[in-house]
């Protein structure tokens, strides 16, 4: 759906909405302010607790009269319900999402994934707001840390509360990511700054896979999942997924000559798996699998509340079969190379359309075959 029929689509549907953004000045949430903006909506609150990056944001977007930018944390119930009041649509993207922090200040993860969503909750169903679309994580699956079980607890407060929601008409519903490459904090940003000062570069284990996703295919395949939302379930975004080690050599391979460095000279070095972290992540759990169902681009995996049939546009049972990242079909390294283009991380080719070869990339998902 990252293509430009799908602003056509989302057009209708938030048109005239006032929309708030939870963590809309984070990677997911500026670039969903960015999208929506796109679909004139009557207001968009961007919400978040970094006074710098809303200075940023409101000095990149100045030129829309249609933002409001709101200072506040979701800790804070009272300051989270007044933003939400004649609000249509939240976006709930506020969360810690770094797992070494997450790992060493549990409770503080706990603060903000857990009772933070449940101040959105709270503040959605005293404001009769439309719906709520919560950003997880496939950290979420079977989870081995502090911030998958706080995502994991997340989503279920979500989908319970779509269930207890008594005669209110908020539709409650989650959208579950996997890694989204070059955002804030993450690994290749920090590659590309260890190559760029001659290595070595810090894998915490080559062997380990993970599924990778970019900003606009996040941003896009979320607003769809809001169009189909019925409540309570939970959308699974496909993607492909890929080797650490192979990622590391297409980054030095190509990355290392543009500063002026031989790739042979930048150094590797392993350094083990962080606490809490996994060799391998999961897209949904194979019970979850059971009943889930299989769209064109994402899994839609039903509420275990609920009492009635949901129906999905050409939508099909998905396969009984592990979704583990580790036993896909890997991306290969020139694959990875044009993921990484067509994501911007590098540059195109000359007379290579970005965008075509990150549709090129992303339609060869392993997962669909």
């Amino acid at each position: 759906m990252a293509d430009d029929q799908a602003l056509t689509t989302y057009s209708s549907e938030w048109a005239n909405k006032t929309i708030l953004v939870t963590g809309g000045t984070g990677t997911v949430g500026s670039a969903l302010v960015r999208e929506l903006l796109a679909c004139n909506p009557r207001v968009i609150r961007v919400f978040s607790r970094d006074e710098h990056k809303q200075f940023e944001l409101q000095q990149e977007l100045g030129r829309h009269k249609n933002v409001r930018f709101l200072l506040g944390d979701v800790r804070d119930r009272e300051r989270l319900l007044r933003a939400t009041e004649e609000v249509d649509v939240v976006f709930h993207t506020a969360a810690l999402k770094h797992l070494p922090a997450c790992e060493y200040n549990p409770f503080e993860a706990v603060k903000t994934n857990v009772l933070g969503t449940q101040h959105v909750i709270d503040a959605a169903l005293h404001h009769n707001v439309e719906r709520v679309i919560y950003t997880s994580s496939d950290k979420a699956i079977s989870p081995t840390n502090a911030m998958g079980a706080t995502k994991l607890l997340a989503e279920r407060l979500i989908s319970a509360t779509n269930y207890a929601r008594g005669n209110k008409q908020t539709v409650f519903t989650v959208v579950r990511f996997g890694n989204i490459i070059a955002s804030r904090g993450s690994v290749i940003p920090l590659f590309m700054k260890q190559i760029a000062s001659q290595g070595p570069v810090t894998v915490t284990c080559a062997g380990m896979t993970r599924f990778m996703m970019s900003i606009d295919q996040a941003v896009r395949l979320a607003l769809e999942a809001a169009r189909l939302a019925q409540g309570g379930e939970v959308f699974v975004l496909k993607m492909p997924a890929l080797r650490l080690g192979d990622l590391v050599r297409v980054l030095i391979a190509e990355y290392a000559p543009r500063c002026g460095l031989q790739p042979e000279d930048i150094p590797v070095k392993e350094i083990g798996l962080r606490p809490g972290e996994k060799m391998h992540e999961e897209l949904m759990h194979a019970d979850e699998a059971l009943e889930a169902v299989e769209l064109a681009r994402l899994f839609v995996i039903p509420s275990s509340f609920s009492e009635r049939e949901h129906a999905y546009p050409e939508g099909q049972p998905a396969q009984s079969r592990s979704y583990s990242s580790g036993e896909q079909v890997l991306l290969n390294e020139r694959q990875i190379r044009d993921l990484l283009c067509g994501t911007g991380v590098l540059p195109c080719p000359a007379n290579t359309d970005s965008s075509t070869m990150l549709q090129a990339t992303a339609s060869n998902i392993p997962i669909h075959g």
